[in-house]
């Protein structure tokens, strides 16, 4: 059985792709920038503005559990993966299952919160995402989660695939992932103002994926019983500032290959006036 849940369109974030070992041809991110990006904001003030900004996983994470508890089950182990410091695994009770294991790219973020804050006992794999198979055994696990982590991901399918090959004939799959008109305002007023100031372009927000092309992907993983859920969560900012900010503190900053990770004063300038303009049309 599986079960998907994704927060659709969330107005103020990053989303993304990965590569596996399914297909290493198509990159579109810098896994290695990404695990430097995590590894600095949980370290950052010794894990402060990294837990200042964990709101929004711990939102996602609340509205996971709901799905969790629907399914009236225990299981031995739940597998997090991408699970960060844990703000999915920490609200799992004992009456649910009797370990959890997270895998995270980052170790830093994967060990920035003692064992104390879970209510189970909790294994920590440091390893990357896009290769679960050459960590966990297939046909291992009763329930795999994943809370926005999956966004960051180049071969999307590749890693679907090996999370199927990794759960056992009735095993149960929860995700959570960014999607639709995630930071559309912050693309268009960075696209608009950098077009204006410099003459052309370059990707500063990350793609996103939508429902049609999520259903396609487990349908082509080999998932079956899908649910597919989309849901609006809308923070509002002060200013396009306080927003790169707290992607920053969250790192969740950019990480596509071959974009320019500097813009000018006058750029920046602009594109915030751009992005107070779209707030308020």
């Amino acid at each position: 059985m599986l079960r998907l849940f994704r927060p659709g369109p969330l107005k103020r974030f990053l989303a993304t792709f990965s590569d596996s070992q399914f297909n290493q041809s198509f990159l579109v991110f810098d896994r290695h920038v990404k695990r430097l990006q995590r590894d600095r904001a949980a370290a950052k003030n010794d894990g402060a503005n990294h837990r200042i900004v964990d709101y929004l996983r711990n939102e996602v994470a609340e509205r996971m559990i709901e799905r969790l508890l629907d399914v009236k089950r225990k299981y031995e182990s739940v597998l997090d993966v991408g699970a960060g410091p844990g703000h999915f695994s920490r609200l799992i009770e004992s009456k649910l299952t009797d370990k959890i294991v997270m895998l995270e790219l980052s170790e830093r973020s994967l060990h920035r919160d003692p064992d104390s804050e879970f209510d189970v006992p909790v294994e920590r794999i440091h390893a990357d995402e896009e290769n679960l198979l050459r960590v966990i055994k297939p046909s291992s696990q009763e329930a795999v989660v994943s809370c926005l982590s999956l966004h960051w991901i180049n071969d999307l399918l590749g890693v679907l695939i090996q999370i199927r090959e990794i759960l056992r004939p009735d095993g149960l799959f929860l995700a959570a992932l960014l999607g639709g008109d995630t930071l559309f305002e912050l693309r268009t007023a960075l696209q608009l103002a950098e077009l204006e100031r410099e003459g052309g372009i370059s990707p500063h927000v990350s793609p996103m994926t939508d429902t049609r092309d999520i259903t396609n992907l487990l349908g082509r993983a080999g998932f079956t019983l899908l649910t597919v859920d989309i849901e609006d969560i809308t923070v509002t900012y002060p200013s396009m500032f306080e927003l790169l900010e707290d992607l920053q503190d969250m790192g969740e900053g950019n990480a596509v290959i071959g974009s320019r990770h500097i813009l000018h004063r006058d750029t920046l300038i602009a594109a915030s006036a751009a992005y107070k303009g779209k707030l308020h049309v």
